[in-house]
């Protein structure tokens, strides 16, 4: 079993970056790998290149077996079973690894979905919720590769409002099977899958209804897979709808408890979201470093194109999103692991309490989605940009890429939906007192009233002017907060347009934040890419400090008027009162260190 070296992390409350500042050394970035997770990234980068990328063409047109057989040369390796317990044919590997493995296997969308959807939202319902008896049957099947899991919750009426299915379970007159009726739509894997986790409400003979998760294998009587739908992207991944039509399944599949699927749903989702934004860093680091391999190659004007600015600016952007991103991501995985090491050992196996400290980190897991897929939409974009017409035909991969990367802001939770959580989630943990984010923006409130607001910095210290960038723009988070709650009270949550603004703010803090201390910690180790990383850091922060500043002056505008609102705006110009960062210079020495690597710095 693999744990790494979390000594020193800090298992930080869920969402307390927004309040509270950490060391470098409480923080883990993906410098801090051990030995044997170095060697499982290099194994994966390799394979990647070898097994995924050299049939990519293969799989994208759905040539028969090609995509399960390099599933199962995966599992070969180990790939699939590291969320499985050793006892059940697994490798029972911390989060850190598997966000290695997800992180270096992501080079094509098509397979990086496959494996996702069957090591992910696959596998997690039996390994946490299944009985022994379930877990003997299925995992070491599915930890070898021999079956193909899949995840069936959406319907064509319920995407995103997933409690709201029309799929009906009964019990047989018998008593000894559950017959299923209805359709399960866009379902991942459902081609290949050889077990479904399928959500549906079953039918008491009371006509209560209860929300609960069933499995099913795909030679279940009355099961039908529906054809391949024909996809904007990941056109090699398999996606077809489920139909139910009198699906007999023995009652020892019903998984957990009848009632309580919706506790599945949700928890599969917080890690599902979590593997979705780290796929999107493989994903983005694979299409910069193509991006930044081709602006040097390709000339205009008498020189590399990777000489302009406007160039040089696409590549310094998108490699601070990716740095920022992968900061998160390794970041999460941190506290997760650390916190999943505090469990006693008499509970090690209570799969309740693994959930619970995988629940706490709730928002960043939907930070992580959201920004992900974002950046790596921008990424694949901007690729098409400088590629110009080669980007825009299929000979290149680049539009291939652009086409997959829509889909991430889809599943998994909407983008708009997890912007809903975020803030939700917070303001939640808030009212419950399991957050100090309402004194926090009380003694913020109480503050900006007083005269000299600002802490004065040492601008020769390193990140100095990053770190006030922060500062404000944490404070500004927290005052657009205070205001909207003030305003709304417990009405917040009706107010989709604000809980979406200060979803992206609280997203920048996080982005920023993380980031800034990677950095630092860079820096304390004297690592040459120390300064590459400080540059990265400055355009995020300029970034964060514009969007937040806009994103505060929508949120105020809505909530108050007249005086009270020219008095906000004035705190508002207050509080954001920092020197603007040169992004020009930062921007060109960033793409000209990109440019001499011939890759993103941290390929």
């Amino acid at each position: 079993m693999s744990h790494s070296t979390h000594n020193a992390i800090l298992a930080a409350p869920g969402g307390s970056f927004l309040l509270d500042s950490r060391t470098p050394a409480e923080t883990f970035t993906p410098e801090d790998l051990n030995e044997e997770q170095k060697q499982i990234a290099a194994t994966a980068t390799k394979f990647a290149a070898d097994e995924i990328l050299a049939v990519a063409d293969k799989i994208e047109v759905k040539e028969p077996g090609v995509l399960k057989g390099v599933l199962k040369k995966a599992a070969d390796l180990g790939f699939t079973s590291v969320d499985i317990p050793e006892e059940y044919g697994g490798m029972g590997m911390d989060k850190t690894t598997t966000t290695v493995i997800a992180d270096h296997l992501s080079v094509l969308a098509a397979f990086s979905t496959a494996f996702g959807a069957h090591t992910g939202i696959g596998t997690l319902p039996l390994v946490w919720y299944g009985s022994a008896e379930q877990k003997q049957k299925y995992l070491p099947r599915i930890a070898s590769g021999e079956w193909v899991a899949a995840y069936a919750l959406s319907e064509a009426t319920s995407g995103s409002d997933a409690l709201n299915v029309r799929a009906r379970a009964r019990l047989s007159e018998d008593g000894k099977e559950y017959i299923l009726d209805g359709e399960k739509m866009w379902i991942t894997n459902a081609g290949i899958a050889d077990i479904f986790t399928v959500f549906a409400k079953l039918v008491e003979p009371d006509g209560v209804e209860k929300f609960t998760a069933f499995l099913i294998e795909r030679t279940a009587p009355g099961l039908t897979v529906g054809g391949e739908e024909h996809k904007l992207g990941i056109r090699g991944s398999s996606t077809c709808p489920l139909v139910l039509n009198g699906c007999r399944i023995p009652v020892a599949n019903l998984l957990g408890e009848a009632g309580k699927g919706h506790h599945i749903a949700f928890n599969i989702l917080n890690v599902g979201r979590f593997k979705l934004g780290v796929a999107c860093i493989g994903g983005a680091r694979h299409v910069l470093t193509g991006a930044i391999k081709y602006a040097a190659e390709r000339k205009a004007f008498g020189k590399s194109i990777d000489q302009f600015g406007l160039i040089q600016r696409k590549i310094a952007v998108g490699a601070a999103r990716l740095f920022a991103a992968e900061s998160m991501a390794y970041r999460t995985a941190g506290m997760l692991d650390s916190s999943l090491a505090q469990i006693p050992a008499e509970q090690a196996n209570d799969s309740r309490e693994v959930q619970k400290r995988i629940e706490e980190y709730a928002v960043e897991c939907s930070i992580l989605k959201v920004y992900g897929s974002e950046m790596l939409s921008f990424i694949a974009d901007e690729q098409v940009s400088i590629m110009g017409g080669y980007g825009f035909v299929e000979d290149y991969s680049a539009e291939r890429s652009y086409r997959d990367s829509r889909i991430n802001r889809i599943f998994e939770g909407t983008n708009e939906i997890n912007r809903l959580i975020i803030t939700g989630w917070l303001m939640k943990r808030a009212l419950k007192g399991q957050l100090p984010l309402l004194p926090a923006i009380k003694k913020l409130m109480d503050e900006v009233t007083q005269p000299g607001l600002g802490e004065s910095i040492d601008e020769s210290e390193p990140l100095a002017r990053e770190r006030e960038t922060l500062a404000a723009v944490r404070k500004t988070t927290l005052f657009a907060a205070g205001v909207a709650s003030q305003r709304f009270m417990a009405g917040l949550e009706e107010q989709q347009e604000i809980m979406g603004d200060l979803a992206d703010s609280i997203s920048h803090v996080f982005a920023v934040d993380s980031s800034i201390l990677r950095a630092q910690k860079l820096a304390a180790a004297g690592s040459p890419k120390a300064e590459i990383a400080a540059q990265l850091c400055g355009m995020l922060a300029a970034e964060a400090h514009e969007q937040v500043e806009l994103a505060a002056r929508r949120v105020l505008a809505a909530c108050a008027e007249g005086d009270m609102l020219r008095t906000q705006l004035t705190i508002l110009r207050r509080i954001m009162k920092v020197s603007p960062l040169n992004t020009v210079e930062i921007g060109r020495k960033a793409a000209a260190y990109c440019a001499k690597a011939g890759s993103y710095p941290w390929m």
